[in-house]
């Protein structure tokens, strides 16, 4: 008995201190998913967020299991090149990020992003759970106002997320050479050109100024 006695309280503690430890990595998991157009562009831009850890290139919300990048840009599999950002809410809460991805955007663009056009390249909040809905509606509402235009950004239910192929992680700082109109050059030379040739950041500029938080206003 006296040996029982004596270890109850280290367990008890060590109970403690393990469920602090799931709570606190739980909270460091926390992820949302958006599809914002080129998603080379999406993650480039939000994994410049203090708070955010890691920002994954992926595919989502269509019928096709397993799709690849050429079946979603041909149309027709229902998915969207769309990103799952891991961040920490103690250090970033879900209305900034929201907040964020909306004047990051053109919203008010239902047929794609800048130069990307199809349904493969439209803009959507995915949403796994009540407090992301809420959190979502709110910053739509807020950009609404902010912008004085329809947003036309949808707010959907979380579906399947499918990582995209290696070679589109992190696209935006890799140094192989690709092959492109301009000749054969670096890929985040290549991603800088796309990037400027395609009117992201000037019609992001025009829409949001001062407020768009990844370009200059």
């Amino acid at each position: 008995m006296l040996r029982l006695n004596f270890w109850k309280p280290a367990i008890l503690g060590l109970s403690i201190a393990l469920g602090l430890f799931i709570q606190s990595r739980a909270a460091q998991a926390a992820e949302i998913v958006v599809a914002g157009g080129c998603f080379w562009c999406v993650e480039a831009d939000f994994e410049k967020v203090r708070g955010v850890s890691e920002v994954v290139s992926g595919y989502t919300g269509g019928s096709v299991k397993d799709p690849t990048y050429k079946q979603v840009t041909r149309g027709g599999t229902g998915h969207y090149e769309a990103v799952q950002i891991r961040y920490d809410p103690a250090q970033i809460s879900l209305a900034q990020l929201y907040t964020m991805f909306f004047r990051s955007i053109d919203p008010t663009d239902a047929g794609g992003q800048f130069c990307d056009r199809g349904d493969s390249y439209r803009t959507a909040i995915f949403v796994a759970d009540s407090a992301q809905r809420a959190a979502a509606e709110q910053a739509k509402a807020r950009a609404e106002a902010a912008l004085g235009q329809k947003i036309v950004t949808p707010i959907l239910p979380a579906a399947v997320f499918y990582m995209a192929e290696a070679y589109h992680q992190d696209y935006y700082k890799g140094t192989n050479r690709v092959v492109t109109r301009f000749g054969v050059i670096r890929q985040d030379d290549a991603y800088h050109r796309y990037r400027v040739g395609c009117g992201r950041d000037a019609r992001v500029r025009a829409l949001w100024g001062a407020d768009a938080p990844f370009v200059g206003g």
